[in-house]
């Protein structure tokens, strides 16, 4: 049942004008909230944006990408980020034991920026894209946006953070689903030839 809803899935950039209702958006929510995350720290706050002029400010953000506009609502997926509390930087430096000494002398910022916590918001978003889905809603990722000015926007208090941002609405007509990659083409076991 799963595999038949993945095939489904697309990014939809062409939403119809019509409101997504609110039971169908605390579904969305749900699906986010129910997701898994690294020592279940839930490093995460979902804020939904369904006011138009909030929405026309994001799409500014998100220098200017005009099919956002049309979207019925946003959903932003906020992190704390919790590098010292949960040992981000001993994490990464196992990771990558050739940049330990970059790893260490990175500005906190910085690091915070990139940190993974920020990272394990998409797994709640692809749970909330599919549960869109379920209800025939569509959705893209926006991942290209001014981090500063739409947490500013939100009235977001740090360390919290905007991370990522999903436009969701019903499709405005039925596009094909983008052909994926073969099995054959992407997996490879025990050892990559």
């Amino acid at each position: 049942m799963i595999l038949d809803l993945l095939k489904k899935r697309k990014s939809v950039r062409n939403f119809a004008e019509k409101d997504v209702p609110d039971e169908v958006i605390n579904y969305i929510l749900e699906a986010g909230r129910l997701s898994p995350s690294g020592g279940n720290g839930q490093p995460w706050k979902f804020g939904v944006i369904t006011d138009k002029e909030l929405i026309l400010k994001t799409a500014q953000i998100a220098y200017n990408q005009k099919w956002i506009e049309k979207a019925s609502f946003l959903i932003v997926l906020c992190t704390k980020n919790f590098d010292k509390e949960r040992g981000g930087r001993y994490i990464q430096k196992s990771r990558f034991p050739n940049y330990v000494e970059e790893i260490e002398n990175m500005d906190d910022e910085l690091y915070r920026r990139i940190h993974m916590e920020e990272h394990q918001t998409k797994i709640a978003g692809t749970h909330m894209m599919m549960a869109a889905l379920e209800h025939g809603v569509g959705s893209t990722w926006i991942s290209l946006f001014k981090v500063d000015e739409l947490s500013e926007l939100l009235n977001l208090k740090k360390p919290l953070i905007a991370s990522e941002v999903i436009a969701f609405g019903y499709p405005a007509y039925d596009e094909e689903v983008t052909p994926k990659k073969s099995l054959d083409e992407i997996v490879f076991y025990n050892k990559f030839e």
